[in-house]
Parts: structure tokens; sequence; C-alpha cells
């Protein structure tokens, strides 16, 4: 059996591997020729949400399955009330979770767009990887 602080990290390296990938996915397509905006702020949104569920995991603040990043930061304000502020802006990719993958009245984000959503996960993720504890590679198996 290993030892809860062990998985624990395990899980939150899950999440960060996941958020990773998503922005790696964001930039990816904010650079090709054409790009494409949309799929690009659906990443940027995407990467930002799973940084604060990892963070959240690491603080052990049970979260909710949803998009709303205003939701998660009142959950990382619960832990730190100075990480939740200072990310407070991440709520500006909140349409790119849900409403931008579907027609309707939002209309088609454009490459700077895309590029400050880009921006903005790449804060997010500074900010929790430098408020999260050095937890190393996953183990080899």
């Amino acid at each position: 059996m290993r030892p809860p602080e062990q998985v624990k990290a395990e899980i939150v390296r899950q999440w960060i591997s996941k958020a990773q990938t998503d922005l790696a996915a964001a930039e990816v397509l904010i650079l090709r020729d054409p790009p494409l905006p949309y799929p690009a702020c659906f990443h940027a949104q995407q990467a930002a949400e799973k940084y604060l569920k990892a963070f959240l995991t690491w603080q052990q603040v049970e979260f909710p399955r949803t998009h709303a990043l205003g939701e998660l930061l009142d959950l990382v304000s619960q832990a730190d009330k100075d990480l939740a502020a200072s990310l407070s802006g991440v709520t500006g990719l909140n349409p790119y979770g849900v409403e931008v993958r579907y027609p309707g009245d939002i209309p088609e984000p454009n490459r700077q767009q895309a590029e400050e959503a880009l921006e903005l996960a790449q804060s997010v993720r500074k900010a929790v990887l430098s408020a999260l504890p050095s937890i190393g590679k996953p183990p080899s198996q």
C-alpha cells in the first residue's frame, strides 16, 4: 500500500500532465497556418481549469465537475487567498470552456484573443506550479 501523500502527488501529476497537454495544444493551434483560434481558446481554458484542479487536489479541497473558473477560484481561496486573487483575471476564459464550442450568440474568437487566452493559461500554470511543492516525476513502472 502506498502512503497517502504519494497517492495525492500522483493524482496532482496526472492533472498537471493533462493541463500541459491542453496548453501545448493551444500553442500549436495558434501557430498553425491558418491559426485555429476557437479550439486554441478552448484548450487554454481547459489548461487553466486543470491547473486549478491540480492545486485543489494537492490542498485536498473537493471540487465539483465544473468548467466555471470563478467557482474553482472561490475554492482555491479557501487554501490560498493570495493565489486566488492573483488569478482573478482567468475568469475571462470562462466562455471558452463551453459556449464557444457551439453555434450561438458568442462571436468566434480571433487570433489575438487566442493569444491572450494562452497567456492567461500560462499565468495560471506559472502561479500554480510555484504554489505547489516539487512533487517529482511519476515513478517508473
